[in-house]
């Protein structure tokens, strides 16, 4: 059969693994994945997060191994979230320098000073009603919250943590942070906000986490509406000019667009979070053998990364990261990293 007239044929592109490596577009690389720890207190054993197989809540010894397996690995940072022993109406435990968060932050420091370490800064994994403030009947206290944050960051950042990362959602809460910080002199730890959180029905596993479900209402008051993107753009100007050094859209599959938005106008550090729903409804879905789960897990994170995410936070930190050194595969994708 005589050949086609096309000029222009982009399959000569597709013909084979070595061409399509050449001319791949979104490149991810392990340096830009941070992964994600449960720490509590004592020296139980790691306990599995049972809507979220494979993540688990972990003593700080147990964080260690784990973040020393996530480094050999070449996943370069962690985040870290605090399961307290206690609780309160205040939140009292999440400044506590005893507590699971900072405990973490100084084992890390001193066993692996090479690590890049986040923390957290909320207050509903310590709170007894679940909510991510002081609360005055049902209502959350945004001024009095901030103030408690900005204490619970200065722990964060005495402990020697490098980055904080504020996840509430109230309002000024950056600047206090960055003025709190900057009076005790630690001018160099940064902040990595969370400042388009949207209000997203994907956060149920990471609730069972870390014990955070709220025990009356929902977050709608302070967490953005799934169906707003030119609000996200107001909130990260706002960040920015706080003195945010990184920004964060989350969750992040379901808001790519956001993500693609937020690096276009602004052309900041830009972070995302593959929050605990997403990586649920991938676990679930390969358990039951409906999806080819290397392959999916790569795909959704070069999504994120296409979109334009720096920085991916994601429970699959780990499993990519081999994929992308060499040391495991990503089934039909060549056995090549994205």
């Amino acid at each position: 059969m005589k050949p086609l007239d096309l000029p222009n044929r982009p399959r000569r592109l597709r013909r084979n693994a070595v061409i399509r490596g050449l001319v791949r577009e979104t490149r991810l690389a392990p340096e830009m994945l941070v992964y994600p720890l449960f720490v509590c207190t004592g020296e139980a054993p790691r306990r599995e997060v049972g809507s979220m197989p494979g993540v688990y809540q972990l003593s700080v010894d147990e964080a260690v191994k784990e973040a020393r397996a996530a480094c050999a690995d070449g996943v370069p940072g962690v985040l870290l979230f605090g399961l307290p022993d206690a609780k309160d109406d205040a939140g009292a435990a999440a400044c506590d320098p005893a507590g699971p968060v900072p405990s973490a932050v100084r084992a890390l420091k001193r066993e692996l000073p090479g690590l890049l370490v986040i923390t957290d800064v909320c207050l509903c994994e310590y709170t007894s009603h679940g909510h991510c403030g002081l609360l005055d009947g049902e209502t959350i206290l945004n001024d009095a919250t901030v103030e408690q944050l900005a204490r619970v960051a200065l722990s964060h950042a005495e402990a020697g943590a490098d980055i904080v990362a504020p996840s509430d959602m109230m309002d000024g809460r950056v600047g206090r942070i960055r003025s709190t910080l900057d009076d005790a002199g630690f001018t160099d730890v940064a902040i990595m906000s969370y400042s388009a959180k949207y209000c997203s029905a994907f956060y149920g596993p990471f609730r069972e986490a870390a014990g955070s479900a709220p025990v009356f209402g929902d977050r709608r008051s302070h967490q953005m509406d799934p169906a707003n993107v030119e609000e996200a753009l107001r909130e990260v100007a706002l960040d920015l000019e706080e003195g945010a050094d990184i920004v964060m859209v989350k969750p992040a599959l379901a808001y790519l667009d956001v993500i693609a938005r937020v690096k276009a106008e602004f052309g900041v550090p830009t972070a995302a979070y593959q929050v605990s729903g997403e990586y649920a409804m991938l676990k679930a879905a390969a358990a039951n053998g409906w999806i080819d789960e290397p392959r999916a897990m790569m795909e959704t994170l070069t999504s994120i990364h296409r979109a334009g995410a720096d920085i991916i936070i994601t429970y699959y930190a780990r499993d990519a990261a081999r994929v992308l050194s060499g040391s495991a595969t990503a089934g039909g994708l060549d056995g090549r990293a994205l």
